[in-house]
């Protein structure tokens, strides 16, 4: 009797190591992988942001990204956007520094840490002027898009808060930090489309909004990336619904081994531009697949896509986003905050954690946050 207790205790044994339970990542984890888990992604985009060409980009790197890249770096010091000519496009960064997008979200940080009322609503009032501030400083040294010069001429110009603004449908996620400030989803919605001023288009401002409430049902709700996207798009109507199903429909393609697509070399840069019309602008020479540029209707799809293919493994994700090239950093700072929060940020690699140059003055200004403070969390 006591050989088959032993037995049956070492079996036992065996199938508890065979099956381990691994408990989800925490509330506080989820909070801060959303934020860093963006800010880790846009700076991998950093080196070849808008290289619009994946081959270019796997023979530049040697196959693949592995550290941070300084803008143009093993890339002969530009980028190709595509019908643009080669340029760098951000001039003043450094390798382990933010793209544009990633810098707006560091800005939103700022503002949430050091305003006065730090539960409150965020107010236009006091968000643009340190925006302004932050833009016009010799601490920017990213690229500043069309829809950041033209808010930055109306604020000159005196332009009314509530009308600041131009119609570009490109996507702008800049709210990760806000994670950590609201844990009620409506008012991450609107805190999301607040910090989006520079933008007034729908789909643009409902991309962001899209992304901020896929990641709060991942925090609060403890939601699979899919199950998220799929809520969060029922919130928004018909249009987003459609654009999370191109996304979910493209990955299951990638995913069967006996699909074509799987078997391609390039399946995710396949993936992304196969999503995608064709978007010529003016003065160009060359078209651009929008699925690698960064309107809406492309680099939702393609964010959803990239999230689902690499649901478990954080840094492939942020990597994989990376090397299929075009404007990655819009992609990037969606990926990076959904792959964080349902990984949680001990998922980053502890590599790319001590070469985000951010990462330690973020790190304090997000553990002074509401729902992050030492003795006010309940996570």
């Amino acid at each position: 009797m006591a050989l088959l207790t032993v037995l049956f205790l070492a079996v036992g044994m065996l199938v508890a190591d065979a099956n381990p339970s691994e408990a989800p990542p925490s509330k506080e984890s989820r909070i801060k992988g959303a934020f860093f888990g963006s800010l880790v992604a846009d700076a991998l985009s950093l080196g070849a942001h808008y290289e619009y060409d994946a081959p270019t980009i796997k023979k530049a790197y040697g196959g693949t990204i592995s550290r941070y890249m300084a803008p143009g770096e093993a890339m002969g010091g530009t980028t190709h956007g595509v019908g643009w000519g080669r340029m760098n496009y951000h001039p003043g960064q450094k390798a382990g520094d933010q793209s544009d997008y990633g810098e707006h979200s560091v800005v939103v940080l700022e503002h949430l840490a050091k305003r006065k009322d730090k539960t409150g609503a965020i107010d236009l009032k006091d968000l643009v002027p340190h925006w302004k501030k932050r833009l016009e400083s010799s601490s920017w040294g990213a690229w500043k898009c069309s829809q950041t010069k033209q808010t930055l001429q109306q604020i000159a110009a005196g332009v009314p808060h509530n009308r600041l603004g131009g119609g570009s449908n490109a996507m702008a996620v800049r709210h990760a930090a806000v994670h950590a400030v609201f844990d009620n989803e409506e008012a991450v919605a609107q805190a999301s489309r607040t910090v989006m001023f520079t933008h007034q288009q729908s789909e643009a401002l409902g991309g962001g909004e899209f992304f901020a409430r896929a990641v709060h049902k991942i925090i609060y709700e403890n939601m699979e990336p899919r199950e998220a996207f799929t809520a969060a798009a029922s919130k928004l109507g018909r249009w987003y619904v459609d654009k999370v199903q191109q996304g979910i429909k493209k990955f299951e393609e990638a995913a069967d081994p006996k699909n074509p697509l799987s078997k391609e070399e390039f399946v995710d840069d396949l993936a992304a531009t196969s999503m995608a019309r064709l978007w010529m602008t003016g003065g160009r020479t060359e078209p651009i697949k929008v699925g690698k540029a960064s309107p809406t209707e492309g680099t939702l799809p393609t964010s959803v896509y990239l999230v689902l293919r690499y649901q478990n493994d954080f840094d492939a994700g942020a990597k994989a986003n990376a090397m299929v090239g075009g404007d990655s950093a819009s992609r990037a700072v969606a990926v990076g905050a959904v792959l964080g929060a349902y990984l949680g940020v001990e998922a980053i690699p502890e590599n790319l954690k001590t070469t985000l140059n951010a990462w330690k003055k973020c790190e304090k200004m997000m553990n002074s946050l509401p729902l992050l403070a030492t003795g006010k969390s309940e996570l």
